[in-house]
């Protein structure tokens, strides 16, 4: 019954948990519009542990959310994550973020059978979405997606995230299409998937884990001075 910590600092949430045996042991997060990912993930880390009665010597894995979604947030988290396992000699598995939005979608509403369509806020009306069954399975690999008429028109749909939840007047007109309002990449949703990892040993490296943030940054090049 392996003991795991789960990090997820994606999204505007930052969302620390602990479960052993798919159990949520204990769980600490806030929702904040200033991101405040670097001065609390590591006090939840602390927090989470003393409240399940473990140390961090106890841990057999760290799960840590990988995105897409925020630059600084996803650097925070693989940070907070990576030095966790570097000091105590313990696994890494990096789990992608619409996965966890997914599986929390369907905790809340489990009698849903369609396909669900998670998504993160990619800023104007883009989001970074991916397909996934009544399973939780994903679909399709995750990608860039511009919330039109059109496609909210030929969806046959559930769509969470906050992305989702940035075009609530959209889904009012498509009535094909049920919106789940405020579904978090909670890290209390990351253990089915980080347990199924770790049962087969599928390990990300701890050296060449990397953030995927769904696009490149767009980085221009300061204009010259004229001389």
């Amino acid at each position: 019954m392996p003991l795991i910590l789960a990090i997820e600092t994606a999204t505007k949430l930052c969302s620390v948990a602990v479960a052993r045996d798919g159990k949520v042991l204990a769980l600490c997060e806030v929702d904040s519009e200033r991101h405040a990912h670097a001065e609390k993930v590591n006090v939840f880390v602390a927090e989470v542990m003393a409240e399940a009665g473990y140390s961090l010597k106890d841990l057999d894995a760290v799960a840590v959310g990988i995105g897409p979604g925020s630059y600084t947030g996803l650097r925070i988290g693989l940070s907070a994550a990576k030095g966790l396992c570097y000091v105590l000699g313990i696994p890494l598995i990096g789990i992608n973020t619409l996965h966890t939005i997914a599986r929390a979608a369907l905790a809340e509403a489990p009698l849903f059978t369609g396909d669900v369509w998670a998504m993160v806020d990619a800023r104007r009306m883009e989001v970074f979405a991916q397909p996934h069954d009544a399973s939780g399975s994903a679909l399709a690999p995750h990608a860039p997606l511009i919330l039109s008429p059109e496609w909210a028109a030929e969806a046959h749909v559930l769509v969470c995230g906050d992305g989702a939840d940035k075009a609530t007047e959209l889904w009012s007109y498509a009535p094909n299409v049920i919106h789940l309002h405020g579904v978090r990449p909670t890290a209390a949703a990351m253990f089915a998937e980080a347990e199924r990892r770790m049962a087969n040993g599928q390990f990300d490296d701890l050296a060449y884990l990397v953030p995927d943030y769904g696009k490149a940054a767009n980085v221009t090049q300061p204009k010259k001075r004229a001389v």
